[in-house]
């Protein structure tokens, strides 16, 4: 850790916070075929919030209703152990989560407009996990508290636990628990929900990707993080400009294309002639009913989208957005089972998964997070309501959310995320290896949106 972060974030004080209702011995959660996979990463989510609510935390609600929130995780407050046949398992045996408790030496407007993305780490917890992980802690939390209020809440745990919807929806039920109303999406827990069908169907785009993603190479360049916000105005304005191509486009349509282009200039030409974008989505709801939005574990899909070089070029951008558009329209559940049946089939004997390999890589990966913007199920609640509001006093939106992958190698990673403002605002994080952020931060084509610079660096 360099100096300059260790002299703005500073931890003062840890604990650990156990479920007000112990789950009882001898119960073990075991982990998917999906969970295995994603066992070199880990996952990283802080909201930022204007008002500090956590100064006495010792002794406050907040406290009280995190216990009673975690006595409905149990695989939160348990640990990770081996199972019988080498399998990750966890263990629920109440032995709590641990909170860390940090000063900020700047406001929260002043960090979310100098930190940058390698800083932003220091509001969470990234230690590895240990050789013996069975009395460590795989989900930590931490409480940072800026000068003159403002509070960011960071939560770390290794990403075969959990993905970013069953992150969110924790802190979302926290928040709700402490307002003392209902939880939206309760969690559910059931990995062999995601297992493989007695008669698999490996033949597949789907499949065949996995498997050649699991024998590619990652490059080890050093990675840097940026983050741009758009309004729903440039938003609007951007869809109707590629309207022509795409009429029905998403705000996740036109970023994942226009960032992919961008992204695509500053690399350079490749040595071939197509270009290649890793979708990672989300396939809670793509399962028809089979699979409950609270499902706590991983559900996410990894599917490719490649076009020529030509395609590729600022006058095509239209088509790019209608390519990313009919791509995200095309996912089909069974593409989602053929891959479940493909690690299956990966077993050795006795029943152990293969070794994981890198998903978040080494290709240019998307992540779209347009699954997070959901009817509501309060009948007091409106329309349709964003799962990102984890609001612990009501009306009072988180200021930001962020989202990082940890061990991201190769390409890069694009982030998109609804803002905590609704409408068509998005946040978009973009993770490259030093030099191409660097250039993609002043690329004239992204700064004629004049996008608002979060996390950048910019002092």
């Amino acid at each position: 850790m360099s100096s300059k972060k260790s002299s703005r974030v500073g931890v003062h004080s840890k604990l650990t916070v156990v479920s007000s209702k112990p789950f009882g011995p001898g119960n073990t959660h075991p982990l998917s075929a999906l969970d295995h996979a994603l066992a070199l990463h880990t996952l990283h989510v802080i909201f930022y919030y204007e008002e500090n609510l956590f100064q006495y935390f010792d002794l406050n609600p907040l406290r009280e209703s995190l216990s009673e929130v975690l006595s409905l995780y149990p695989s939160v407050t348990g640990r990770l152990s081996r199972a019988d046949n080498g399998n990750w398992e966890v263990k629920c045996n109440d032995a709590g989560v641990r909170v860390f408790r940090a000063k900020v030496g700047v406001s929260l407007h002043e960090w979310l407009s100098s930190a940058d993305g390698s800083e932003e780490r220091d509001l969470t917890v990234w230690d590895d996990m240990p050789q013996d992980p069975t009395i460590w802690s795989s989900f930590r939390l931490q409480i940072n508290e800026f000068e003159g209020g403002g509070v960011a809440i960071g939560l770390s745990c290794p990403h075969m636990l959990a993905d970013p919807t069953s992150a969110t929806l924790l802190f979302k039920s926290w928040a709700e628990t402490y307002r003392m109303e209902p939880i939206e999406h309760p969690p559910f827990f059931n990995s062999m929900a995601l297992h493989g069908r007695p008669v698999p169907n490996v033949n597949t785009k789907s499949a065949e990707y996995y498997a050649a993603k699991s024998k590619a190479q990652a490059s080890s360049l050093k990675m840097a993080s940026a983050t741009f916000k758009f309004p729903t105005s440039v938003i609007k304005q951007c869809l109707s400009e590629v309207h022509q191509d795409c009429p029905d486009a998403t705000p996740f349509d036109f970023l994942a294309a226009f960032f992919w282009t961008r992204i695509t200039r500053v690399k350079g030409p490749k040595n071939g002639s197509a270009h290649s974008l890793s979708i990672c989505t989300d396939f809670r709801r793509l399962l028809k009913g089979s699979l409950p939005f609270g499902y706590f574990g991983n559900a996410l899909h990894f599917s490719m989208l490649s076009l020529e070089g030509g395609e590729m070029g600022q006058g095509e951008l239209g088509h790019v957005v209608q390519s990313v558009h009919s791509h995200m329209l095309g996912m089909e559940e069974e593409e989602v089972w053929s891959v479940i049946d493909w690690f299956e089939a990966q077993k050795v004997e006795g029943g152990k998964f293969a070794p994981p390999f890198r998903m978040f890589g080494p290709e240019l990966t998307c992540i779209s997070f347009e699954h997070m913007i959901v009817p509501s199920t309060m009948a007091e609640s409106s329309a349709r309501s964003s799962s990102i509001h984890a609001m612990f006093n009501k009306d009072r939106k988180p200021v930001h959310a962020s989202y990082h992958v940890g061990n991201v190698e190769g390409e890069g990673l694009i982030v998109v995320t609804p803002s905590t403002e609704e409408g068509f605002t998005r946040t978009v994080a973009v993770t490259l290896p030093e030099k191409e952020l660097a250039e993609l931060c002043e690329d004239q084509s992204i700064l004629r949106l004049e996008p608002t610079m979060l996390l950048c660096g910019k002092r």
